[in-house]
């Protein structure tokens, strides 16, 4: 179980935990994974968390936004089937896509959603898996008795632009036509860069 998942059922702030775990003073067995997150082994809550059916698939999701990043996916890849291993999956399934995580026409994420065999995701970023609307995602599932597992809750500022930037192009394109719409979306994302600083 992750460090948040247990410090919120605890009661307790998320950084005492971590702290915990570095200090090696957690009342419960833990584990740090190859990657450094902390992973924590509560029997109180592992038997009563692995809603999944026996037989059911574990699935580890990776995704980047364009064709240019293919070395990233690879090593997001490998980095959630040491994750899932870590957590004692013997044959993990790697499910790799490209394409934005905006929109939902992601072949391979709806075939996985709808698969009723595949009883836990893993992601490695909750962006990975939906830019908006995850948590009615994450309700659906939990609904199904099935779960996602995001290994590290951090956004990435770099996809998260990226994405804007489409969004801001399909509004511009609409307004404006297609013709200066990529260059129309430029130019608001830099105005708003701007205004940050």
């Amino acid at each position: 179980m992750l460090v948040k998942e247990w410090a919120r059922l605890e009661g307790l702030h998320p950084q005492t935990v971590w702290k915990w775990c570095r200090q090696g003073t957690m009342p419960v067995p833990v584990e740090q994974t190859p990657t450094g997150m902390w992973l924590i082994h509560d029997p109180k809550y592992e038997t009563a968390s692995q809603p999944s059916p026996a037989g059911s698939r574990t699935v580890c999701y990776a995704r980047v936004s364009s064709g240019g990043r293919k070395g990233d996916l690879q090593r997001q890849a490998d980095r959630l089937k040491a994750f899932a291993v870590g957590m004692g999956v013997e044959h993990p399934e790697i499910v790799t896509e490209t394409g934005s995580g905006v929109n939902g026409n992601r072949r391979k994420l709806n075939r996985l959603l709808a698969d009723p065999t595949v009883g836990t995701i893993i992601v490695e970023h909750r962006d990975r898996l939906a830019r908006m609307n995850m948590g009615l995602v994450e309700s659906a599932l939990k609904a199904q008795g099935r779960r996602i597992i995001v290994v590290d809750d951090t956004e990435l500022d770099d996809d998260l632009v990226r994405d804007m930037t489409e969004v801001l192009t399909s509004f511009c394109a609409r307004l404006y036509g297609r013709r200066g719409a990529e260059h129309r979306a430029e130019k608001a994302l830099e105005a708003m860069r701007d205004a940050r600083v």
